[in-house]
């Protein structure tokens, strides 16, 4: 369990994560559902445009950053889940 939690961390504090990049992607019709993983596993399969399609670069490394990736895509999935429903939140506040 640990040995995923670090893989887990390391994941979200490379800049190289997957899940990470394709957050802030706002390509209209890109993947939001474990768009991570799915990125990961575009690259792993030789897909070319990774940009066109997801909005965000292929990691340097995608084997390795699959299973960090996937295992951070099933902690966001019910926000992303909602986000490809068409749900959205107007929160506003903080420090």
């Amino acid at each position: 369990m640990k040995r995923l939690l670090g893989v887990a961390l390391l994941c979200v504090l490379a800049s190289g994560c997957a899940s990470v990049r394709t957050l802030d992607a706002a390509k209209p019709g890109a993947p939001l559902v474990y768009a991570g993983t799915r990125l990961d596993l575009y690259a792993m399969q030789g897909g070319c445009c990774a940009m066109d399609r997801f909005g965000a670069e292929a990691p340097t490394y995608p084997g390795l950053d699959l299973p960090g990736s996937a295992l951070l895509d099933t902690v966001l999935l019910p926000l992303s889940v909602l986000t490809a429903l068409g749900v959205g939140f107007q929160a506003t506040g903080g420090l």
